[in-house]
Order: structure tokens, then C-alpha cells, then sequence
């Protein structure tokens, strides 16, 4: 079994102050696989301490100095490709496959569009005869969650560290190894002490103390919508800047005109990618109604025929979903989808068949949906996908964006109509007819899914303040 007892601070692991044992569960055997401290609140005063005295000098290295720094860590990271892919599959469930490629390789990602951003960002710019100049905003703490570790590890770490910030970071204890491998990698690309800290622990502990922290300036929050509450109430007496991102609900809206199979296939391999546990999942598959019937049909086919198995075997299959809460949950809500008239196409509640052990899902798939079922107001956060259909083009965008939600939004159609229809729905993200993401493009949400955005030189802009030199400077 791993043992993380230490806290990696001002460039050292060290003890905790009055910490506590953590055991890290395998999802997938129900027994433990690594050990770690929960900090204290002794721990996070360390950490800050070290974080703002690193700051006064690593504010001011220069742009060719932090892209240095960052290429080097690129480069550490790489090494440590699998040692981080492995702890992931161990300890959130992510096959084996996927966490070698998607959940690792994001991290590769958003730390080459850092670089790129740090080279292209404009840090000054005149206006009349006074300068605007953008500036670290100072000591950043990160709140990461464990459904993909190290891409929101690296989507806050990478563009803190070009920005000339220094940061405190709190990975899920759920699954927090490949935040220590992390911690590994930045110590050996020879980032300065004090730079980069790592506290684990849990949300109540740890998380609480650097959110009320009187020399954190800034919060970096990935998690539940509940939770980012919580952070930005403990961060408002102190009137830290707060960037969140949080939960989802997100539409796939299949316009009349739409490829259904190529609609029902890309929906759901997104939704299923990771057990259902990403916040983008576009678990709501709007339909037209004449049109239910044979999307359904296509879709019930693709869940039927998902496999689930091993996360430490290689392969296309999906893995148990993190934890025992988690899988209650799910389980729960698939209950209540039941309870409230929605028909079960297939899935459905318990393990799948042969599977005495782990907390696995079954891939399930609900008809016959409205959008004022618990299963179409919640996020199910596992492989769970429900069809709703819908009357005409303006009923299909008023359920669409009927949620309190706003992070993400899939649109399959013509050309005319994806036109048409994309500007008016309310999500950050909208992906037409199979678009992929790039590290570089904006990423996060309306309403209750946060505020503020991530990647490239959008999410370099989120850890800088804005100063006017006034009149000084003709």
C-alpha cells in the first residue's frame, strides 16, 4: 500500500501538525491502496507562510524564466506518465487505458497552452500617457477534485505559475497519489522553494483554512456547486477573488435535421467516458418526439453493449464509479427515475451481473423522460442518460436550458440550424456536431455552474490583477 504521510512545503516534505490517517479506497476491490494525512489548519499556515514569502521574489522573475520553469516541468511530468496513470486507475477507477491517455494527457496539454499563452500574452498596454499592466495576483489556493485529477491539478498550476503566482494546492483526498507524483515532478524541474505547496486533506480541514485564509488572495475551486458555496461564503471576509468551477446538467440537443446515429454515438461515449463522472457529461439527449422511438432504440443498442470491468486491465471498457457515496447516490436517483414514471430501457439498479465486489454501475438509459424529473433536475455523476423528447425547435431550447445549470451544451444538426440554435442556448460551452476541445479555448460555465474560465490565455488572465500607471508613462 502507497503512504503519503508528508506535506510537500517550502520545498520539503514535511510532518504534519496534528494531522490525521487517511485510507484511499480502490473502488474497484473495496480495500485500500494508499494511505495519506488529512492536514490541519497548523499545516495550511505553513504553507501560506511559505507561499507568500516565495512570492515577493517569483513575482518578479521574467517571462522567458517561467517559460523556461514551465518546459522543464513539462518535461518531468512526461517521465512520470505512468507512475500518475496508475495511482488514477487505483484510486478514482479510470480504466487503465483512459487514464493513461485522456486523464494524463490533459495535463500535457494544458501545460504546452500555458506556454503558449505566456508567450503570446500582452502584460502592457498604453492608453493615452498611462500604462494598464497585468500582475500576479498573488498566493493562489487550489481545491481540485478527484473524477479527473490531474487535468484540473495542471488547468490551475500551470497558468498560476506563468502568471508569476505561487500556490497552495489541496487535491481530493479521494484520490490524491498522483497529486503527490505531482508534487514529485514539480520538485525535480527545480521549482523554487515555496512556489508550489501541497496540503492534503479534506474539504472541512484543510479546504476551510485556505479558503478563509488571510494571505490567500485567491481561490481556485473545482468541485460541486454545494461545495463552491461553502468556499465562497468562507472567502468572502476576506474578500479573496474566487474562480469556481462547478456542477452540470448538460443538454444534448438533436436537432430535426440531425444524423441520429451519429448523435446517439458521440452523446453517449462522452457520457460514458470516466463511468459518467465528468461535469460535461451530456447526460440529457433532447430528441424531437417523431423521432423518439428510433433514437432510443439506437441508444438502449450502445448501453446494452458497453462493457464493465477491471480498471487495471487495458481496454474500452468503464470502471466502478469513486466511492461508496458516489455509488449510493447513483443508485438513489436510478430508483426515483423509476418511481417517477420514466421507463428503464436497460441498466438499472445494482452491479452489473458477476459482480460481487467494486462499485459498479451498470449503464443505464431512461425514455421517456420530462424535465421536471428528479433524474433531469440532478446530476446523476455516473452512466446514466435520459431521453427526453420535445415538441418543435423552441421547446427543444426552453428544456435545454431549463436547468440551473450552464456549463456545457452538445448541439447535432445542419449548418443552418446549429447557426441558429447554438447562440441562444445559455452553457460556456457549446460543441457542434462532434467538435473537440482544445486546451487553448475557454472553458467553463453559466449560473450555478461557477464563474470565470480556464485554458489558455483566458485562464493565464484569471490569476492576474490590473493596474493603471496613470499619466507617467508618455
Amino acid at each position: 500500500m502507497r503512504s503519503y504521510l508528508k506535506h510537500y512545503i517550502d520545498g520539503a516534505w514535511v510532518e504534519s501538525e496534528g494531522g490525521t490517517k487517511h485510507d484511499v479506497i480502490n473502488p474497484a476491490t473495496e480495500t485500500a491502496t494508499a494511505e495519506i494525512m488529512l492536514g490541519s489548519a497548523a499545516d495550511v499556515d505553513k504553507a501560506a507562510a511559505a507561499a507568500s514569502r516565495a512570492f515577493e521574489i517569483f513575482s518578479r522573475t521574467s517571462v522567458d524564466e517561467r517559460i523556461a520553469l514551465l518546459e522543464r516541468i513539462l518535461e518531468a511530468y512526461k517521465a512520470r506518465a505512468g507512475d500518475m496513470a496508475e495511482a488514477i486507475s487505483l484510486e478514482m477507477g479510470a480504466p487503465l487505458s483512459l487514464a493513461k491517455t485522456a486523464q494524463v494527457g490533459s495535463g500535457i496539454g494544458h501545460l504546452m497552452s500555458a506556454i503558449r499563452a505566456l508567450r503570446e500574452f500582452t502584460f502592457e498596454e498604453q492608453i493615452g500617457n498611462s500604462l494598464v499592466v497585468h500582475e500576479p495576483i498573488g498566493v493562489v489556493a487550489m481545491i481540485t477534485p478527484w473524477n479527473w485529477p490531474l487535468n484540473q491539478i495542471v488547468s490551475k498550476v500551470a497558468p498560476a505559475l506563468a502568471a508569476g503566482c505561487t500556490m497552495i494546492l489541496k487535491p481530493s483526498e479521494e484520490a490524491p497519489s498522483c497529486a503527490v507524483i505531482f508534487a514529485e515532478v514539480m520538485h525535480a524541474a527545480g521549482v523554487p522553494a515555496g512556489v508550489f505547496n501541497l496540503v492534503n486533506g479534506d474539504g472541512p480541514g484543510v479546504g476551510t483554512a485556505l479558503s478563509t485564509h488571510k494571505l490567500v488572495d485567491m481561490v481556485s475551486f473545482t468541485g460541486s456547486t454545494r461545495a463552491g458555496v461553502l468556499v465562497a461564503k468562507n472567502a468572502a471576509d476576506t474578500v479573496k477573488r474566487v474562480h469556481q468551477e462547478l456542477g452540470g446538467k448538460s443538454p444534448s440537443l438533436m436537432l430535426e435535421s440531425a444524423d441520429a446515429a451519429a448523435a446517439v454515438k458521440g452523446t453517449l461515449a462522452t457520457v460514458l467516458m470516466n463511468s459518467g463522472q465528468s461535469c460535461i457529461a451530456p447526460a440529457r439527449l433532447l430528441v424531437p418526439e417523431s423521432r423518439a422511438a428510433e433514437v432510443t432504440a439506437l441508444a438502449a443498442e450502445i448501453m446494452k453493449a458497453t462493457p464493465t470491468g477491471d480498471p487495471a486491465e487495458e481496454g474500452r471498457h468503464i470502471g466502478p464509479v469513486v466511492n461508496k457515496a458516489q455509488w449510493d447516490k447513483i443508485q438513489g436517483l436510478i430508483a426515483k427515475g423509476m418511481e417517477e414514471g420514466a421507463t428503464l430501457e436497460t441498466g438499472g439498479p445494482g452491479r452489473p451481473d458477476g459482480m460481487d465486489t467494486g462499485y459498479f454501475v451498470k449503464p443505464t438509459l431512461f425514455s421517456g423522460v420530462t424535465n421536471d424529473m428528479t433524474i433531469a433536475r440532478e446530476e446523476i455523476f455516473g452512466p446514466v442518460v435520459t431521453i427526453i423528447p420535445y415538441k418543435d425547435e423552441e421547446d427543444a431550447i426552453r428544456i435545454a436550458n431549463d436547468t440551473d445549470y450552464g456549463l456545457s451544451a452538445v448541439l447535432f444538426g445542419d449548418a443552418e440550424s446549429v447557426k441558429r440554435v447554438a447562440p441562444r442556448l445559455r452553457a460556456g460551452m457549446v460543441y457542434v456536431n462532434g467538435g473537440q476541445p482544445s486546451p487553448d479555448l475557454p472553458f467553463g460555465g453559466y449560473k450555478q455552474s461557477g464563474n470565470g474560465r480556464e485554458h489558455g490565455k483566458f485562464g493565464l488572465a484569471e490569476f492576474m490583477e490590473i493596474k493603471s500607471l496613470v499619466g507617467a508613462f508618455a
